[in-house]
């Protein structure tokens, strides 16, 4: 069997292709497939093995099918990260960080960092052959161990139209329905962050330093290395903490204000724009906990297959109490 065969089969089983294996992709799903993984911090893989990473439970790509952690929102949808108003009244991004410090410290979290997240995530997949797109909403959850064995469960809502709206505004996470389960062997889960990281801010930079951070990283790369992460650890609140302060730190941060993510909680959005000025990332920050709660990729260059407005990524965390 070949070494990444049980791999395929994951991918294909979270979205079927509907054209040959060996169809290559058209000029735009190369496209999507090429800024989804441009700004991948993840580390080289080394035979069979599986990397959770930042676009949903499982965002990866075939010649035949590419599955991202994508919606193309209709205009008349309210959406977090909307265009800001020129009368709103934004908080400075030090004033978002110390708020969300001062949650942190006064609400309850996890007692210990755990190897298991679950993610709600909108999602699309793209037919390689005729560029029709799809969209669905996905429930993922990943657990594993530190001899990189582990379980993976996916639950896919039936695929729809992009431009149906009234879906948009009605749609829920999925508990039931298509579910697709992967176990994963010793050494099938690979992430240079196999150990809990500590709560210090020191060694939270540690952890993302793990995870291929570049030096004098910008804000939209530390983002991307948080959001790795963030993909393998439930973290506790004071590691919340330190991660937010390493966003400040890095600079180049605007502020999206207070608003509601799609499961209905409010957030407050740390803005970054990634170097070409293709995309941008909104790290959602709950106003009651404090914890980054999610994120949201938009596109900020548009193409072919993406118009600018779109949103390219949305995906959402601590979800205890709002799905099962």
């Amino acid at each position: 069997m070949p070494e990444n065969a049980s791999l395929e089969t994951m991918l294909r089983a979270a979205a079927p292709a509907r054209t040959a294996a060996d169809a290559k992709p058209n000029a735009a799903a190369l496209l999507a497939r090429d800024r989804i993984l441009r700004t991948d911090q993840r580390p080289q893989r080394r035979g069979r093995t599986m990397v959770i990473g930042w676009a949903s439970g499982l965002a990866l790509a075939t010649a035949s099918v590419i599955v991202a952690a994508v919606v193309m929102m209709p205009q008349t949808t309210a959406r977090a990260g909307a265009a800001l108003s020129s009368s709103a009244l934004l908080p400075t991004v030090a004033e978002v960080v110390e708020d969300a410090h001062t949650e942190l410290a006064a609400s309850a979290g996890p007692v210990e960092p755990r190897r298991f997240v679950k993610t709600a995530s909108w999602n699309f997949s793209v037919d390689a052959g005729t560029g029709e797109l799809r969209v669905f909403t996905q429930l993922s959850t990943i657990s594993w161990e530190a001899d990189g064995s582990g379980h993976v469960v996916i639950v896919n809502s039936a695929e729809q139209d992009p431009n149906d709206a009234e879906w948009y505004s009605h749609s829920q996470i999925p508990t039931s329905g298509s579910t697709e389960e992967f176990p994963m062997l010793p050494g099938e889960f690979l992430t240079p962050v196999t150990d809990p990281p500590g709560e210090s801010l020191a060694a939270m930079r540690e952890a993302l330093d793990a995870l291929q951070l570049p030096r004098d990283a910008s804000a939209f790369e530390v983002v991307t290395a948080i959001t790795t992460l963030l993909g393998q650890w439930t973290l506790t609140n004071a590691q919340h903490a330190a991660l937010l302060t390493i966003i400040e730190e890095a600079g180049d941060v605007g502020i999206v204000p207070v608003t509601n993510d799609r499961l209905g909680r409010p957030v407050t959005g740390l803005r970054v724009l990634s170097a070409d000025g293709a995309v941008s990332d909104v790290v959602f920050v709950s106003t009651d906990t404090g914890r980054i709660v999610g994120l949201e990729r938009n596109v900020i260059k548009g193409d072919d297959l993406l118009p600018a407005g779109a949103i390219m990524g949305y995906q959402l965390w601590d979800l205890e109490g709002l799905v099962g």
